[in-house]
């Protein structure tokens, strides 16, 4: 679970996420183009822009680069590495 961070905190679940963007699972709807941050409990955290806007979440925009790479793979590894049930 990851939290955004926006005009206040919202719980958040990634359904993709890669080193130019993510798509959020959650309720929180900021308007299109605002910075945002996304805190993930093993990534770290990331600033975004809001990018879409969809009804079951949010589509965010990362400054492709180093930094949202490793998040990415970061973010990508721990989803991995939690055993399926």
């Amino acid at each position: 679970m990851c939290l955004l961070l926006a005009d206040r905190p919202s719980p958040a679940a990634l359904r993709t996420v890669s080193g130019v963007g993510a798509f959020l699972e959650t309720n929180a709807r900021p308007e299109l183009g605002t910075k945002v941050a996304l805190r993930h409990p093993e990534a770290g955290e990331i600033e975004a822009l809001v990018h879409g806007i969809a009804a079951d979440g949010i589509e965010l925009r990362f400054d492709c680069g180093d930094k949202s790479v490793a998040f990415a793979l970061a973010a990508i590894t721990a989803d991995m590495s939690k055993p399926v049930f």
